[in-house]
């Protein structure tokens, strides 16, 4: 069974600068707690890959997986599906931004993050719900002081 999860953020931020720090996957690594290496597969148009391999170490959690990703043309989303993987059998997820507010200086952008996950392994609900955490708060948190700290 799928396990579905979603969050939202407000970044301090216009969408532009959100989409283009999700969009920069070398750089994951750095930001993205448990992202060992990220290495786009297929080059998409304007900087925007289409496939992405990823490799994770997050403790009881170690995989290497492959993600399609769809951009959206406003700018606005990015959703993923897994290619393949060795943990988990299906991932879908996706970044939707919202801009908020915006003045001459600064926008603020509300980040919503969807995930679904199934993984090869049937996994205690403790340490289920314990990942998913880490996985949400990764996503969002990371991806917030990743932002903030550019603009």
């Amino acid at each position: 069974m799928t396990d579905r999860s979603t969050q939202s953020i407000a970044i301090n931020a216009p969408p532009k600068t959100i989409m283009d720090v999700i969009a920069d996957f070398a750089r994951y690594p750095q930001w993205a707690a448990g992202v060992t290496k990220a290495e786009v597969i297929i080059p998409g148009a304007g900087d925007r890959a289409e496939r992405v391999r990823f490799s994770m170490d997050a403790g009881l959690i170690k995989d290497d997986y492959l993600l399609d990703y769809a951009w959206s043309e406003d700018g606005l989303t990015v959703a993923w599906q897994l290619v393949e993987g060795q943990l988990q059998t299906a991932q879908h997820g996706s970044y939707v931004l919202e801009p908020l507010a915006s003045t001459a200086s600064v926008g603020v952008t509300k980040v919503t993050y969807r995930l679904a996950v199934d993984l090869a392994v049937p996994m205690i609900g403790m340490i289920k719900r314990r990942t998913e955490k880490m996985i949400m708060d990764t996503a969002l948190k990371g991806l917030k002081r990743r932002v903030e700290t550019l603009v």
